[in-house]
């Protein structure tokens, strides 16, 4: 049987690459959006292109119990999961911490946070040989913010991946002797819908020439990372953090 993964945020940039990418694998694939359905849609239509299953769930990442019912959804639709990438996540707009509402904070760290570890929490119930599972891979979605801070823009951003790249480093131990390994990416300055959606729909521009390699980054070049991640060429990697960021 074809490996099974569920990539959350599927429906544009990083996300959709990678679905993408394990696609033309061989994977069936589980794709989340929030809002964008007709996205969504067309990215599983290009996925199931190269002969796979390919099936859309609409999915807040924040709240427990969609997570917990789209999980019991899987189970019924695929019967196992093999990969999980932890890609939904948000900036919130760009200000500096005075400026900063507090429910702003809240919902950036429940989203990209609470959000990836119940979603982790849920695959490791399921994958782990402890559990009787066979075993599986994640890829948590951090940011070149994390260890930048992305002051005057995004230091709440870059909080929030600073605590996913911490907490991809507890779980590997956690259950590296369960079959289970888990890495993370850190894209730099990549050309996706993230930085207009933020307001700064000059940013990209405004940041290439910052960059050694002097430009911004596709999701394509990210999305190949994901995927080497969860294959078997990366069979010894767990507890990985790699930059995909242009030497920044």
């Amino acid at each position: 049987m074809p490996p099974v993964a569920l990539v959350t945020g599927a429906s544009r940039g990083i996300g959709a690459a990678t679905a993408r990418g394990l696609a033309s694998r061989g994977y069936d694939l589980a794709l989340t959006y929030e809002r964008a359905a007709a996205d969504a849609e067309t990215v599983a239509a290009s996925c199931a292109a190269h002969g796979v299953k390919a099936s859309i769930y609409q999915l807040d990442v924040a709240d427990e119990s969609q997570v917990e019912r789209l999980f019991a959804q899987l189970d019924q639709d695929f019967g196992s999961l093999d990969a999980l990438v932890n890609n939904g996540g948000i900036t919130g707009p760009s200000c500096r911490l005075e400026e900063l509402k507090g429910d702003t904070l809240a919902h950036v760290f429940a989203v990209n946070v609470f959000g990836s570890m119940i979603c982790a929490r849920e695959a490791i119930r399921r994958m782990s040989t402890r559990r009787g599972g066979r075993g599986g891979a994640i890829v948590n979605l951090s940011s070149a913010a994390a260890r930048l801070g992305s002051p005057n823009e995004f230091i709440h951003y870059a909080a929030s991946k600073g605590a996913v790249d911490t907490f991809t480093l507890g779980l590997a131990r956690e259950t590296a002797e369960e079959g289970i390994r888990v890495n993370a990416v850190r894209p730099g300055l990549i050309e996706t819908e993230i930085h207009a959606s933020s307001g700064l729909h000059d940013r990209v521009e405004r940041l290439s020439p910052m960059i050694p390699m002097k430009r911004a980054g596709s999701a394509e070049e990210v999305a190949e990372a994901v995927c080497w991640l969860l294959s078997d060429a990366a069979s010894y990697v767990t507890g990985a953090i790699i930059d995909v960021a242009g030497g920044r």
